[in-house]
């Protein structure tokens, strides 16, 4: 797919605020992704004992699914996970909404780090709502399919 896609992937998912994660056979549980796209990597903050740390533990493959409106991205991300001790990296992750999972904030024994590597994704990077709106009703008055955005698999 084209080079334009791989890009909008990587710029949009920065803004996701949430997808479903799942990994290592468990179901998929909703998790803040955090891109970094210098590392080809998405990143993920959880609590030692959970299903996706376990997971991480085991370097399982991972299913990222996203769908979200306010960044205008869609789709399905697959890679490995693998749980990092990476105090500065956590350092440059953490947030306030991280810190409301964790008794003790940042300090919290049982924070983990897990690390996405995405090998592929199946990606529709849309215009919006507006957009959408428009190619619905022009669909509906012409012979034309609504455009649906940019789709297509790339390697990332």
């Amino acid at each position: 797919m084209s080079h334009d896609l791989k890009s909008a992937f990587w710029d949009r998912i920065d803004k996701v605020q949430a997808g479903m994660l799942q990994a290592g056979g468990a179901r998929p549980v909703p998790m803040a992704p955090y891109a970094d796209r210098d590392e080809n990597s998405i990143w993920f903050i959880t609590a030692a004992g959970t299903e996706i740390a376990q997971a991480a533990e085991t370097g399982a493959e991972a299913s990222l699914q996203i769908a979200d409106s306010s960044s205008h991205l869609y789709g399905s991300v697959d890679g490995r996970i693998s749980m990092v001790n990476d105090p500065d990296k956590l350092d440059e992750l953490w947030n306030v909404f991280a810190s409301a999972w964790f008794k003790d904030g940042r300090d919290d024994s049982s924070v983990r780090l897990i690390q996405m590597r995405p090998a592929r994704a199946e990606v529709w990077a849309t215009e919006g709502a507006a957009a959408f709106l428009y190619d619905i009703a022009k669909a509906n008055m012409s012979d034309q399919m609504p455009d649906g955005g940019d789709h297509g698999v790339v390697t990332v």
